[in-house]
């Protein structure tokens, strides 16, 4: 049977309904709390842990304290970390020893929406089997347990200040950023007092972009998301380079002092290609959606690459199973086990800097050997529980595709794990033939359920 609430990337959905609502987050807090407390054997009758952060949009206030009150009442103890980004949690979960973390975000997504996302003890997303557990137990009425037995709320006042120092640890010792004139657009999101310090700090000059949250403004314009704005922000202050990252600091888009963007298999590469120099590198972990010129890029490399399912998890899932240590996605998440233990934004970009720095290179130079093939993304929206899989008519269009393309692209339809859309994805050498059949097919899907 299907997951009701959790999605690839925890439960997410419109504030207000179902189920993000201060009653249902209050509950999922109790039944979390539940799960841990049975799940944790600790000495002396020791209250499990947990650390909540968010991002900044505005119901972030309200679902936080519902969280926090839901996990007080099954007797588990609260650390507060304010608004920092989601790798932060997941940072701070393991380097605290806390029992589990919680981020209330929706990512990219506008400000009505938000959702909340579990770290385990080690500061990985929350296993399947833990995610049905609590599942099972969302639904039941918040209980409470005996007065002496409930949990305890502080906030950490220097989680800032760790995450900040955790961040330039990943960068090497012998290189800095002085010379470099880089523009920073944080979103208006979870980052905005974190990535232009870590930056800065390292010895670069820092134009900060998006870093004046108003709890509404968050992904606006601005961020990984619409990377026009960062590639605009270049141009317009001569800066060396920009780094863009989403509302809650997990996806890194990156523009050259010509203001090009490049996405998240482009970073990839350059990561992979200093990794492999430096004899660091066994296989790489890409996504269906990611680029055909990637993954020749990377075989010509001599380095194995493999496809995982879209979302971040399934890529670190494949990344662990392998023994590799990087993989990441098209959107911008990227994962470098080497220095943290999911995808982080600010740690990543690190990792592309120190690239550039140790080659002499600029980010033209790193992609000029490799070819990226066009790809058109189109989303379509679909109602919940449409059958796309088994209509006629869709099935037509990608089988038209797929012979006008044959040998030289692909096509690939999924739904998304976050959003009630359909993502229709054609990839050729031809851009003109691409497009046109990307616009088919969505076409056949709005047709199909209109």
């Amino acid at each position: 049977m299907g997951r009701r609430y959790f999605g690839t990337d925890g439960v997410r959905g419109l504030v207000g309904e179902s189920p993000i609502t201060p009653e249902f987050v209050m509950r999922l807090g109790y039944a979390a709390g539940q799960v841990l407390v049975r799940r944790e054997m600790l000495p002396h009758g020791e209250a499990p842990a947990v650390l909540i952060g968010k991002d900044t949009r505005i119901s972030g206030y309200m679902l936080e304290a519902a969280m926090e009150a839901g996990f007080a009442a099954a007797g588990v103890d609260v650390m507060l970390a304010g608004p920092l980004p989601t790798p932060a949690i997941a940072y701070l979960t393991r380097a605290l020893r806390l029992q589990a973390g919680v981020v209330i975000s929706a990512s990219h997504n506008p400000y009505y929406d938000n959702g909340i996302k579990f770290f385990s003890a080690d500061g990985a997303k929350l296993p399947d089997a833990i995610e049905s557990e609590i599942e099972e137990l969302v639904d039941q009425p918040v209980g409470c347990v005996e007065p002496a037995r409930l949990g305890k709320a502080r906030r950490i006042n220097d989680a800032a200040g760790r995450y900040i120092e955790f961040c330039k640890s990943t960068f090497p010792t012998e290189l800095d950023l002085r010379g470099l004139r880089i523009a920073v657009d944080c979103a208006h999101g979870a980052a905005y007092h974190v990535a232009p310090n870590v930056f800065h700090e390292l010895g670069a000059e820092v134009i900060p972009v998006g870093v004046e949250p108003n709890g509404i403004n968050i992904n606006d314009g601005v961020g990984a998301t619409q990377p026009e704005n960062l590639s605009a922000a270049v141009l317009e202050s001569g800066a060396d380079i920009g780094i863009a990252l989403d509302g809650d600091g997990d996806r890194l888009i990156m523009v050259d002092s010509a203001g090009k963007i490049y996405d998240g298999d482009k970073l990839l590469y350059v990561i992979a290609a200093a990794r492999k120099q430096g004899g660091r590198l066994d296989g790489v972990v890409g996504t269906l959606m990611s680029n055909l010129g990637l993954e020749h890029a990377i075989g010509r490399l001599g380095v194995s690459f493999e496809r995982a399912k879209v979302g971040d998890r399934y890529v670190l899932e494949m990344l662990l199973a392998r023994g590799w240590k990087l993989g990441g996605e098209s959107s911008g998440h990227l994962i470098c086990l080497e220095c943290h233990t999911t995808g982080d934004a600010i740690v990543s970009a690190l990792q592309v800097l120190a690239a550039l720095k140790r080659g002499g290179i600029t980010l033209a130079e790193a992609c000029a050997d490799v070819e990226f093939y066009p790809q058109k993304l189109i989303n379509v929206r679909m109602p919940p529980g449409f059958e796309w899989r088994d209509h006629p008519g869709i099935a037509e269009a990608r089988h038209r595709a797929e012979q006008d393309l044959g040998e030289s692209g692909r096509v690939l339809l999924r739904p998304s794990g976050t959003e009630p859309l359909l993502r229709v994805m054609v990839e050729g050498r031809d851009g003109e033939q691409v497009g046109r059949l990307a616009r088919e097919i969505a076409a056949a899907v709005e047709r199909a359920t209109a």
